[in-house]
């Protein structure tokens, strides 16, 4: 797989830095693309990373430990890492779920588990609501899944207005994101701290650039409506879901969204990691295994 330029990003300077993991481009059309890179070997798993990340959040997470049962494929959503999307279309975690769906059929992947964390266990669960028989099941870590005013609406919805939320994303970039960025990223660590693996080879500038800033906040814009949907899909939900949340978890508070999420749909289970923070996928990849492994299909 060769390493390609992401909105805003030279080839050069993506080829340059060792912390991004070399990708391969599935062409959608002209205007979408999503990015993947792939490792491990066994039954297909596609792991789909959540707010203010790119795929290394899970590559440096339980990629490795998941690759020893599974073929594993992590992508970058649309819009963030070098996966394109059309400014202003493409938000919702419905319309992200289908289009990874459309790119990882293009890779040859057979009822894959597939595995979301925060936002994207959101667009996880979307993927297995609109196509249960085409999955072996979802591992939703940390999940987002009810509506509710949510930190991101101010800080990014801005960005994301059609007059003058480009420029505004510029503006902040060169300024106060420069401070505020990196308190969110340690902050979604708590109650741990950020691991020095993740410090040293996690891409900041590539999921800081303004382009995928605005993403965040088109996504912030969309969350309500796209969350409503999957509210009222839950009871109907045919796709086994694994849930594992942590209780300490001041992202997404595990049980207004987590344990109420896998209460109404009736193949779940709930796991709760106590103790556990936002980024538990992190400090618990034996957890997301096992998870995985449960719903892994039978040979």
């Amino acid at each position: 797989m060769d390493t390609l330029p992401g909105p805003g990003r030279p080839a050069s300077d993506a080829q340059r830095d060792p912390r991004v993991v070399p990708r391969g481009i599935v062409q959608l059309s002209e205007d979408r693309t999503i990015a993947y890179a792939e490792t491990g070997r066994g039954p297909d798993l596609v792991a789909i990373h959540g707010t203010l990340m790119c795929l290394e959040d899970m590559w440096l997470g339980p990629v490795p430990a998941l690759a020893e049962h599974f073929r594993v494929i992590a992508v970058d959503r649309p819009g963030h890492g070098f996966s394109l999307r059309p400014r202003g279309r493409a938000a919702d975690i419905w319309d992200q779920a289908a289009r990874i769906r459309d790119a990882v059929q293009r890779l040859d992947v057979h009822r894959p588990v597939i595995v979301g964390h925060s936002f994207g266990a959101a667009v996880a669960l979307a993927y297995g609501m609109l196509h249960p028989e085409e999955i072996a099941g979802v591992v939703a870590v940390a999940p987002i899944c009810f509506p509710e005013p949510r930190l991101e609406h101010v800080l990014f919805g801005p960005r994301a207005l059609p007059f003058g939320g480009d420029l505004l994303s510029k503006l902040l970039s060169a300024g106060s994101d420069r401070a505020l960025l990196p308190l969110l990223w340690n902050a979604m660590f708590f109650p741990k701290a950020m691991p020095d693996t993740f410090a040293r080879r996690f891409p900041f500038d590539l999921a800081a650039r303004p382009a995928q800033i605005t993403a965040e906040g088109e996504d912030a814009g969309w969350l309500w409506p796209a969350l409503t949907r999957s509210v009222l899909s839950y009871p109907t939900a045919r796709a086994p879901a694994r849930f594992v949340c942590g209780s300490a978890d001041l992202v997404v508070n595990t049980f207004v969204h987590g344990r109420r999420a896998a209460g109404l749909m009736p193949p779940a289970t709930f796991e709760l990691l106590p103790g556990a923070g936002h980024m538990l996928h992190h400090f618990h990849a034996d957890a997301v295994v096992r998870a995985a492994l449960s719903l892994r299909p039978a040979a």
